[in-house]
């Protein structure tokens, strides 16, 4: 019965490593750091510009963050790809630095031919003394891997040089070099004396910090110092509960069961087992559910404990979807992937670039010569062409716009001459003065297509003033807007509204018996503007009994104008305006105008 739960577990496990079988796998299953993605976007689009220096300094902050996450077998691959472009670009100081860290990801993966190598290369490239001689130290400390005591010298000369250029991260690498040098010659105290000055170096690195003082733990322990051991992990593990660090209590969990079953103490080992599975379930961490799972079941195993595995197992179970849907690694890692391939894509698309560029001779630099200017020929054309129908349209709509209606002007000024042979000084003034600044206004806004809701609105109202000034008696106006639009900032087209408060006003209102209400309304739906004029006047059946032939012209050219200039406006500006006129039923008369267009805050 043991055997088969250990079985669907381990193929439980093995469905969700499948799921994400392309993905490569890293040893701290923590989401992807932004300095990952970062890089691999600029990645693509240094490879999409085929910009070497760029796309070199891109694989190199790529390959950092892969060597943070110690997966080191992705920093080597991007590494490799660094090291070449800055090969082909021939600067020499960024080879050398990128061959340093290539060796370093080599020899954390034991590739020590391979490290060798890449050391002697860096030490080659570089133009500094120092620095060639701490790579050549490198080099032969990794020779002597047999002879511990050769390579804690090579170590010590390089903590001196180090030191000297004040290089912290690599003094402590140094020393960490000569504590598992010790470690082979077995001086635990040595061991432990060089760790506690590779921690004295990485202070400002507290994650590096964690992982010496855990290799300080396991010298305790190896020793059978399980108290020693037990405390440095204790306290790292309520540092982190303090820091609300849970992959460091996840880690700090296990190590103390691997001591506490070290020190016979199976009841620790195994609380602090189920701690770091019941953490590692709680926050999606499916590798650290998958390490702590095997160690319990083994040991239930070797106990004979079926009923506390078969436990267990209901309990991985029950909550096995949920442990999925809370690994957002998952999903990181796959949008990685395709981010990834497509580097990939891009990476074969500019070798193919290369490799034609490399054959390429004159006839076909000829050729190419050709086509492009015949492209760019016919590109000017086009663009001419282009450029020619579009400011056929602009001049069209312009013309459109500034074409002022004749019985408007006609009518003012008829109306400043009525107020003047009635002795009316004073109105003739006020309307005067009134007309010369929607005037101004309107040849002030006569070259753009669209002006703020509250620039319309304002010369609008100055129309209507006027008209009410000669109207008095026929009709009042309001004017709705809607709290949700800011008039500041909303565009709306230019002089497209006035026409149809004209038809209103002359063409409805002025023929009622009794006073009338014109009403314009802005309102902010779903995204889109409607602009209605409703007026409570004789209706378009009536009115048109009523008109004379020029009168029927006006008002026809005003609507045919008012659809001339949205066809415009939709072709220029990629816009959807629409426009209708209804009259009103139902024993009410009147005529609605409604103008929808999206709202705009940018042409």
């Amino acid at each position: 019965m043991f055997w088969t739960v250990v079985f669907v577990l381990g193929f439980q496990f093995e469905m969700v490593a499948q799921q994400d079988s392309i993905v490569p796998k890293y040893k701290s299953k923590k989401a992807y750091p932004v300095k990952i993605s970062k890089a691999a976007d600029d990645l693509k689009e240094s490879l999409d510009s085929n910009n070497e220096l760029k796309i070199a300094k891109n694989y190199e902050t790529l390959a950092k963050g892969f060597s943070n996450k110690q997966d080191f077998a992705k920093a080597e691959e991007y590494l490799k790809k660094a090291l070449a472009s800055y090969t082909k670009l021939n600067l020499n100081s960024d080879k050398t630095r990128v061959a340093r860290s290539l060796a370093k990801v080599q020899e954390s993966q034991n590739k020590v031919n391979a490290a060798i190598k890449s050391y002697e290369m860096a030490g080659a490239a570089s133009n500094d003394k120092d620095a060639e001689l701490i790579n050549k130290n490198d080099a032969n400390r990794l020779r002597n891997v047999d002879n511990p005591a050769a390579q804690m010298e090579y170590s010590k000369s390089n903590v001196r040089l180090l030191e000297k250029e004040d290089k912290k991260e690599e003094v402590a690498e140094a020393y960490k070099q000569q504590a598992e040098a010790s470690l082979v010659q077995r001086n635990s105290e040595d061991a432990i004396l060089n760790f506690t000055k590779a921690i004295n170096y990485s202070k400002d690195k507290p994650e590096e910090v964690v992982k010496l003082k855990n290799e300080i733990a396991k010298v305790y322990a190896a020793d059978n110092q399980f108290d020693k051991a037990i405390t440095i992990n204790q306290k790292l593990l309520d540092d982190a509960v303090k820091q609300n660090d849970f992959d460091t209590q996840i880690k700090q969990l296990q190590s103390l069961s691997t001591i506490y079953f070290k020190k016979e103490e199976p009841e620790n080992a195994v609380a602090s087992l189920k701690k770091a599975y019941s953490l590692a379930s709680h926050y999606g961490k499916t590798d650290e559910v998958k390490s702590s799972l095997k160690q319990l079941l083994e040991y239930y195993k070797s106990n004979g404990k079926q009923k506390e595995s078969m436990a267990l197992y209901e309990d991985f179970f029950k909550n096995f979807d949920q442990l999925i849907k809370k690994d957002s690694t998952l999903i990181d890692e796959k949008t990685f992937q395709v981010t990834e391939d497509r580097i990939k894509q891009l990476e074969k698309e500019k070798q193919l670039k290369d490799e034609l560029i490399s054959k390429k001779n004159t006839f076909n630099y000829f050729l190419i010569g050709i086509s492009a200017l015949l492209l760019l020929l016919v590109g000017f054309i086009v663009k001419a062409l282009y450029s020619i129908k579009t400011k056929n349209k602009e001049i069209a709509l312009q013309s459109l716009r500034r074409e002022m209606n004749p019985h408007f002007i006609f009518n003012s000024l008829n109306s400043v001459n009525q107020f003047i042979s009635q002795n009316k000084e004073l109105e003739a003034n006020k309307y005067l003065s009134s007309y010369s600044h929607l005037m101004r206004n309107m040849m002030e806004n006569s070259n753009k297509d669209f002006i703020s809701l509250s620039n319309e609105t304002e010369q609008l109202k100055k129309y209507l003033d006027l008209e009410h000034l000669r109207f008095q008696d026929k009709f009042d106006y309001e004017i709705l807007i809607d709290d949700a639009l800011d008039t500041e900032v909303v565009l709306v087209p230019n002089m497209l509204i006035q026409p149809h408060l004209e038809n209103a006003i002359w063409h409805g209102l002025r023929y009622r018996e009794t006073k009338g209400l014109l009403l314009l309304k802005f309102e902010l739906n779903r995204g889109e503007i409607s602009v209605i004029v409703d007026d409570n006047g004789i209706g378009l059946t009536q009115s048109a009994e009523l008109k004379t032939r020029n009168q029927k012209v006006h008002q026809s050219r005003g609507v045919t104008n008012t659809k001339e200039r949205i066809n415009l406006l939709n072709e220029l500006y990629k816009t959807n305006i629409s426009f209708s006129i209804t009259e009103k039923n139902s024993g009410e008369t009147g005529t609605v105008v409604k103008i929808v267009f999206p709202k705009i805050e940018k042409v």
